[in-house]
């Protein structure tokens, strides 16, 4: 909720800031740097104070800092503000992560699709939420200071059911260690998944409109398209990899987002071009939930810090994609690049046999 409520806040902090686009984006990445700076510190202290402190703490502070992004009145002021929001968010991202994989654990049967299911919506909810109130006429700062009640009142209501104790085989391990073995291997392919959607939420627009032959009003039915099936899929996930298995899941999702990629790239039709973006979604949905999983099934190194390591990977593949992108259809077309990221999505399927800790 409160990660996808700062999109509809983006033109009102360039207005109100007075940067050109190019500026924006160097701005906007503030955010990116300082969720990357957060994660890998956060395995840590998971493993020493338990996940409730850190979603909590996190979490609040995170509501604190976001009425600062619509006030922010300069350029140094706001790069502050996104930079902290970034670290709340990347903190409590890994955190929620780590109890997700310790109550899956538990549990004993797949819950992880669910979770991310349920990430999925708070992102529908939030946008939606934020963007209905300032079409009501509310001004930004009040929308913004409701929207961080509401994400507070949620984590409030969340808080005394989660886990209290960090895991005792982790609280006196080592305070830092680097990501080796199939941690690795896990966050290589996190990254690719992660680049994947990265880059259909930033180019389905442009490559629906400059080559698939829809209007600029239009554009956005791609991301839609893509991120309605990834919801979807998550949602009905659990029973999905309970009944087939991590591999299988692995196996015939990378088959069908990449066969999605392929269907957007030599579509004739801009409607089998959204098509191709549904496949997508409905492919790529379950494929990080049972990657996180695995990274709390492998014995390399502890899972805490195994979720916060393939969680920044990932999360530097989000980063990184869109601009990979752009450098290639610069040098060449959006249409190779997203033939590239076919061939990405087939790597993940051919690595699902190869995996021993996906079930």
């Amino acid at each position: 909720m409160a990660m996808s409520a700062w999109a509809p806040l983006v033109p009102y902090a360039q207005a109100r800031t007075a940067i050109e686009q190019g500026q924006l984006g160097l701005l906007l990445l503030c955010l990116g740097i300082g969720s990357l700076l957060a994660m890998p510190v956060t395995g840590v202290l998971a493993a020493r104070f338990g996940c409730r402190r850190i979603v909590l703490a996190s979490g609040l502070g995170c509501c604190a800092v976001f009425p600062f992004l619509a006030i922010a009145p300069s350029v140094p002021t706001l790069a502050v503000a996104l930079f902290l929001f970034g670290a709340t968010i990347g903190t409590l991202d890994v955190a929620m992560n780590i109890q997700a994989v310790i109550v899956e654990k538990d549990y004993g049967g797949s819950l992880m699709s669910g979770f991310h299911g349920l990430f999925s919506v708070g992102g529908i909810v939030g946008a939606g939420c934020m963007t209905l109130m300032l079409w009501l006429g509310l001004d930004i700062v009040t929308a913004s200071l409701a929207m961080a009640l509401a994400v507070a009142l949620v984590l409030l209501a969340a808080g005394p059911h989660l886990l209290r104790e960090p895991i005792a085989a982790e609280r006196d391990g080592p305070m830092l260690v680097m990501p080796h073995g199939s941690v690795i291997f896990i966050g290589a392919l996190c990254g690719v998944v992660f680049l994947a959607e990265g880059a259909v939420l930033d180019w389905s627009a442009v490559f629906l409109t400059s080559a698939g032959g829809l209007t600029a009003g239009q554009g956005g039915l791609g991301y839609a398209a893509f991120a309605s099936a990834m919801t979807i899929g998550r949602l009905n996930g659990d029973r999905i990899v309970q009944r087939w298995g991590g591999r299988r899941v692995m196996l015939i999702g990378g088959l069908a987002a990449s066969a999605g990629f392929f269907a957007v790239v030599l579509s004739s039709s801009p409607w089998l071009a959204l098509m191709g973006f549904v496949l997508i979604g409905f492919g790529a949905s379950n494929i990080v939930p049972v990657l996180f999983t695995a990274a709390g099934n492998q014995k390399d190194m502890p899972a805490s810090l195994a979720i916060s390591a393939i969680t920044t990977i990932g999360y530097a593949g989000i980063l990184a994609g869109p601009a990979l992108i752009g450098l290639i259809a610069h040098a060449s077309s959006l249409h190779l690049a997203f033939a590239g990221l076919a061939c990405g999505m087939l790597l993940v399927a051919a690595s699902a046999p190869l995996h021993k800790t996906v079930e």
